[in-house]
């Protein structure tokens, strides 16, 4: 009995069982977890492309599907998750207002307007993936999963790519989208590979980490077989940063010795178109038909770079819009340099807000680096999205990726990893108070009463 039941000698009287309903039976939470279960599957559909290696799903529009419920769910997962809109960082205002003026160039384009307003609409998606991964990732558990989305997708890329790849030079036109281009196919890799090996040093079980090590080798290779060269430079300064931090902080030096025997043994067995590509770039002894082509891009690299320039020259303010340098390069090509495509295309104002957009990514890890509470997990995955981050930013000085959408996927990950870092800190603050004066009282609770003193006496 309570203590007031004692006192009148009643017994209690049990509270009324709540009726059972289906508004009872959805929660507060229910509507988050509906938009996460699509903002997965549209991460699942945009790093796997499940549709250009699983029979029948071609037909099927799986993107325009996943981002429909991913809208949806953005929608009904607004006001019932733990942020709101007005939680979104900088760094989302950053975004949003680079693809307003991306739109506002794609309205008074000088080339194709309609090109540039479709090419915009289909890179404004990104916002909404990631105004939706902000608001709905809300744990480090949910966090995990979407980062290892990503990884394990793009490793399945890799396996497809080279068992169907076979007879494709550099793996080019395997897949399609994203991956069609082996450069593009190239910077993928070197994005997810810090994910891998965090992933491989968090798994527990010894069959786990061997699928983490034979992932990331397929990984490596295929990355090889493209033969390149921006690939491999990105690689070397990710995986330079990546074993920094893993490695020599993390007081794991065998992965440096791995990593080195690895790769050398890669060179050797894959290598080979990759280093005559690299030969090539002096423009002497182009014996081979790979060498003299390229050679050949080499110099329409600095070309396209050239008129690049030009064209920011004639366009400072509202360039020429989204995926119309092409029209005016020359040669119906894009310029290898994101910098310089996101400057020509969408003039100098898209160009700062989208160095303020990838600095806050940066800005958000400097904070997280300077704690010293973080967990293992989470200082793991924070050196990996450290190393992602080196990368693209190395990548993005030679090739274009100014839209595709592993870069930003990886500043939201920054901005959740940051933001729940400091929602536990808060919290651990507010429960310390608690604990201080819970603490004493516990103490005098377990002492024995003077009566029952006496009555062992």
């Amino acid at each position: 009995m309570m203590r007031s039941d004692l006192i009148t000698g009643r017994e209690p009287v049990a509270a009324p069982a709540r009726p059972f309903t289906v508004n009872a039976l959805i929660t507060s939470q229910e509507p988050s977890n509906a938009a996460f279960t699509w903002l997965s599957a549209f991460y699942v559909v945009y790093c796997a492309r499940p549709e250009d290696w699983i029979p029948g799903l071609k037909y099927i529009p799986l993107a325009k599907i996943s981002v429909f419920f991913a809208l949806a769910g953005l929608m009904v997962a607004a006001g019932k998750t733990k942020r709101r809109y007005k939680d979104l960082p900088k760094e989302a205002n950053y975004l949003l207002a680079l693809i307003a003026i991306l739109f506002v160039s794609a309205i008074f384009s000088p080339v194709w307007k309609g090109g540039a307003v479709v090419h915009t609409l289909d890179f404004a998606k990104v916002y909404v993936v990631w105004v939706l991964t902000f608001l709905v990732v809300t744990d480090f558990k949910k966090l995990r999963r979407i980062i290892f989305v990503q990884a394990g997708s793009v490793a399945v890329i890799a396996v497809v790519s080279i068992a169907k790849g076979y007879s494709h030079p550099r793996l080019e036109g395997v897949l399609g989208g994203i991956y069609g281009n082996p450069n593009d196919l190239a910077f993928a890799i070197v994005l997810s590979l810090p994910f891998c090996l965090a992933f491989l040093i968090s798994a527990k079980g010894a069959l786990k980490k061997l699928l983490w090590a034979l992932a990331m080798l397929v990984m490596a290779a295929s990355l090889f077989l493209t033969a390149s060269r921006a690939g491999f430079i990105d690689l070397v300064i990710a995986g330079t940063v990546c074993l920094w931090h893993f490695g020599v902080k993390g007081k794991r030096p065998y992965l440096i010795v791995i990593a080195l025997v690895l790769g050398a043994l890669l060179m050797a067995v894959a290598g080979r178109q990759l280093k005559d590509r690299f030969t090539a770039m002096s423009g002497e002894d182009l014996n081979t038909s790979i060498e003299g082509k390229a050679y050949t891009s080499f110099e329409a690299r600095q070309m396209l770079m050239r008129r690049a320039v030009e064209g920011i020259e004639h366009y400072p303010i509202l360039g020429v819009g989204v995926n119309n340098f092409m029209s005016i390069s020359g040669d119906w090509h894009e310029v290898h340099m994101t910098y310089l495509e996101i400057a020509v295309e969408g003039g100098i104002f898209s160009f700062v807000l989208y160095l303020m957009f990838f600095s806050r990514g940066f800005s958000n890890l400097r904070r997280l680096r300077r704690r010293r509470d973080l967990d293992t997990q989470s200082t793991l995955f924070a050196g990996a999205l450290h190393s992602s981050l080196i990368g693209f930013a190395v990548g993005a000085l030679f090739a274009p990726e100014a839209y595709q959408f592993f870069p930003y996927f990886a500043v939201a990950y920054t901005s959740v990893l940051a933001i729940i870092i400091e929602n536990q800190s808060k919290e651990a603050l507010t429960l310390e108070p608690a604990d201080m004066v819970q603490q004493p009282l516990d103490k005098y609770a377990r002492q024995p009463s003077p009566s029952s003193r006496i009555a062992r006496l």
